[in-house]
C-alpha cells in the first residue's frame, strides 16, 4: 500500500472551523475509522490507548510554547511571562520548578482546604436559593462557578475574598491569549498580566513580613533557602495559579453540571449518598466532559508511531475528551457512578506535564458537587446559555438554570 493511499484513508478534521465540536459525530466517526486524524494544525490523536502512550512519550514536548509566535506576537509582558511559565518549560528547568512548587499542591494541602471550600460553596448555594425564592433567574456561571472558583483560589492563597472580582476579571482577560485573536487583544492581555504581577508582588512582600499558614507563605519560604525558587519564578508561578486555577475550575464545574442535567438519575444517586458516590461523580464528570478538550504536544525528533512517521516539529493534539469515551477502553462509556473498573481518564494530562494542581482541583470541585446535588433537583436550562468554542478549552460563558430546592 502506498503512502498516498494510507493518507487517503485517514480522516480529516477542520479544528479551526467555528462549527467544529469535540462532542460530535464527526469526531466519533473519525475515532472509529482511525486512531488519528489529520487536522489544520498537525494531527489529532483520537483513541485512549494511543493518547495514553503519547502523553508519556519523551519524543514529544509541550506544544503551546510557540502559540504567541504563531500569531505574530513576539514581545511584551504576556510574551515574556508565557515563555517562562511552567506550562511551556521543558527539561531540567521544568523539573526543578515543578519539584519546588509540588509541596504547595500536595494531597495534604488539598484536604486541609476542604472545609474552606465547603463554606464558600454553601454560602453561594444559600444565595442561589434566596434568588430563586424571589423569582429571579439564577445564572450558574455568575452566581456559582466563577465566584466559587476564584474564592477557592483566595482561600488557597490566603487572600482576602474581596479581591475575587479583580482576580476573575484579569484571569478572564488573559484567557483571550488562548484565542486565535490574541494579536488583536494583546494590549488588553498585557495590561491584565501587568496588574496581576503587581498584585502578587504586594502579596509576596506581605507574606515575607507576615507569614501565615497558606500556599503563598510556603512558596515564599521556598525562595529563601538553598536551591529554591527565584523571585521571578515565584511571581510567574503565582500569576499562572491565578489565571489557570480560576479559568479551568470555573469551566469544569459548569460542564459537570451540564453532564448531570443530561443524567438526572445519576444526579439523584449522588444526592442519595454523597459519601459513597462523590468521588465517582467527580471522576465521571471529568472523564466525559472535560474543559480541556485536547492537550497539545510537539515532536522534538522524527519518529515512527503505530505505522505513522511523525516528523520533528509536527503538532500533535491528544484528544482527551475523545479518549475518555473511547468504547474500546470504556465499553459502556455513559456516565455511571456504580462502575467499578474505569480506566484513568486524561483530563489532567499526563507524563511530565501532568497538571500540577489536580489535587486542588479535585478537592474544590469534589466538595462543591455533592453540596449542589443535596441542594437542588430537577435542574434544567431554560435557554439563553452561551458557550466557549467546543475545541481546546471549553465551558459555559452563561448558563441560566431552573431547579427545585430540596
Amino acid at each position: 500500500m502506498t503512502d498516498q493511499s494510507i493518507q487517503a484513508e485517514v480522516p480529516y478534521l477542520d479544528i479551526a472551523s467555528p462549527a467544529f465540536a469535540m462532542n460530535s459525530e464527526a469526531v466519533r466517526n473519525a475515532r472509529e475509522q482511525s486512531w488519528y486524524a489529520r487536522t489544520n494544525y498537525g494531527i489529532g490523536v483520537l483513541r485512549y490507548a494511543e493518547v495514553t502512550e503519547l502523553l508519556k512519550d519523551p519524543r514529544l514536548n509541550q506544544g503551546s510554547a510557540k502559540w504567541p509566535d504563531y500569531h505574530d506576537v513576539h514581545s511584551g509582558i504576556f510574551y515574556d511571562w508565557w515563555a517562562k511559565n511552567l506550562l511551556v518549560l521543558e527539561g531540567e528547568e521544568h523539573h526543578r520548578i515543578r519539584r519546588l512548587l509540588n509541596p504547595a499542591f500536595s494531597p495534604t494541602v488539598a484536604r486541609s482546604l476542604e472545609p474552606a471550600f465547603a463554606a464558600i460553596a454553601n454560602e453561594l448555594i444559600d444565595e442561589m436559593k434566596a434568588k430563586h425564592a424571589r423569582g429571579e433567574q439564577v445564572e450558574f456561571v455568575h452566581d456559582f462557578s466563577e465566584p466559587f472558583a476564584t474564592r477557592a483560589l483566595c482561600a488557597m492563597l490566603g487572600v482576602d475574598h474581596q479581591h475575587w472580582p479583580f482576580i476573575a476579571s484579569r484571569a478572564n482577560t488573559i484567557g483571550y491569549a488562548l484565542s486565535v485573536n490574541i494579536k488583536e487583544d494583546i494590549e488588553e492581555i498585557d495590561q491584565a498580566v501587568h496588574e496581576l504581577y503587581d498584585f502578587v508582588e504586594e502579596l509576596i512582600e506581605d507574606r515575607k513580613k507576615n507569614p501565615s499558614n497558606d500556599v503563598v507563605t510556603k512558596l515564599v519560604q521556598f525562595t529563601q533557602d538553598g536551591d529554591k525558587l527565584t523571585d521571578a519564578e515565584l511571581r510567574n508561578g503565582l500569576v499562572l495559579m491565578l489565571f489557570g486555577g480560576m479559568d479551568t475550575t470555573r469551566n469544569q464545574i459548569g460542564l459537570i453540571l451540564q453532564t448531570y442535567m443530561r443524567n438526572p438519575d445519576q444526579w439523584e444517586l449522588l444526592a442519595s449518598d454523597p459519601e459513597k458516590y462523590g468521588k465517582a461523580a467527580l471522576e465521571e464528570g471529568l472523564r466525559v466532559n472535560p474543559t480541556t478538550r485536547w492537550v497539545t504536544r510537539e515532536a522534538n525528533e522524527t519518529f515512527e508511531f503505530h505505522g505513522l512517521v511523525i516528523e520533528k516539529g509536527t503538532t500533535v493534539h491528544l484528544f482527551t475528551m475523545s479518549s475518555g469515551t473511547d468504547p474500546v477502553a470504556f465499553p459502556d462509556p455513559e456516565v455511571d457512578l456504580t462502575a467499578t473498573d474505569r480506566k484513568q481518564h486524561h483530563t489532567f494530562g499526563g507524563g511530565v506535564h501532568h497538571c500540577l494542581g489536580h489535587y486542588i482541583a479535585r478537592a474544590d470541585i469534589g466538595v462543591a458537587l455533592p453540596l449542589l446535588a443535596q441542594a437542588f433537583t430537577d435542574i434544567s436550562c431554560p435557554g439563553g446559555d452561551e458557550w466557549l468554542p467546543d475545541s481546546g478549552n471549553h465551558g459555559p460563558v452563561r448558563l441560566p438554570i431552573d431547579f427545585t430546592v430540596r
